[in-house]
């Protein structure tokens, strides 16, 4: 099983991440004046499909709604590819090796990004008339992910705190630096405020804002997109990113997780 030593040296790679989160390069301040501008001229139809899934978002929250994935294929995928044998619930995943979940996220993670570009690309092909199809698609994908990435390391995303943590990632994936920031300083506090729960739930209060940082992303990214043919291109690419990042995001923050929860055990 893992040791302090080696939870340690992963737990030093999660915040040399982190850290480098926290650092916003010179051309980012600069790309975001023209995305502040294209914001605007996202087509109204655009902004009011995004805008339709806010509801959505706030049933996957209390209930999981539509959103909520079965978890027992996810244990038997788990079960199949860890070299720990007991295996039988969520709980059970959070005794495997770290090396394990990274092993099996990191998998994960490629299968979705591959994914999520090809359904970026179909439902480009037919620019504007297929964007709406795509947009409850890519969010969707997004939250399954997270879930995934979830039982991966042991969490149940059926506990409506889990579902706030998810959504947390969601939100820090499309965050500005300074958006990033104050999220790590909640998520930081999990795993040593015993009231960590209600904390998270009384942030997430105002829980639209969250949905709107995920918008104004998506909006840009899916102007783009508008382009019959050229469309492909475009919403190949931007699926394959926003993917990408919301995996990374989940993984890491899951990760460092399952680390202190180890920790307290060794």
């Amino acid at each position: 099983m893992d040791t302090r030593e080696q939870l340690e040296a992963y737990l030093s790679e999660i915040q040399s991440w982190e850290k480098d989160q926290k650092g916003l390069w010179f051309w980012e301040k600069l790309g975001r004046i023209p995305f502040k501008i294209l914001d605007k001229m996202t087509p109204a139809f655009i902004q009011n499909k995004i805008g339709l899934l806010v509801a959505e978002l706030g049933n996957y929250i209390q209930t999981g709604g539509k959103y909520l994935i079965s978890e027992k294929a996810m244990i038997q995928k788990i079960r199949d590819t860890s070299s720990y044998e007991e295996i039988h619930t969520i709980s059970d995943i959070g005794q495997i090796p770290l090396a394990d979940m990274i092993s099996i996220s990191e998998k994960l993670q490629n299968d979705r990004v591959k994914l999520a570009t090809v359904q970026g690309a179909s439902t480009g092909i037919g620019g504007i008339f297929t964007l709406a199809i795509d947009i409850p698609v890519i969010l969707g994908m997004a939250l399954k992910t997270l879930q995934e990435i979830a039982i991966i390391h042991g969490f149940d995303p059926n506990d409506k705190m889990e579902r706030i943590f998810i959504v947390k990632c969601l939100q820090f994936s499309s965050a500005d630096i300074v958006g990033k920031e104050a999220i790590l300083n909640e998520l930081s506090t999990m795993h040593e405020d015993n009231n960590a729960s209600e904390n998270m739930i009384s942030q997430l209060q105002g829980w639209q804002e969250v949905f709107f940082t995920y918008r104004d992303q998506f909006g840009w990214k899916k102007l783009f997109q508008m382009v019959p043919i050229a469309g492909m291109i475009f919403g190949a690419y931007a699926n394959k990113g926003m993917i990408n990042d919301v995996a990374e995001a989940g993984i890491m923050l899951y990760r460092k997780r399952r680390i202190y929860e180890k920790l307290k055990e060794v």
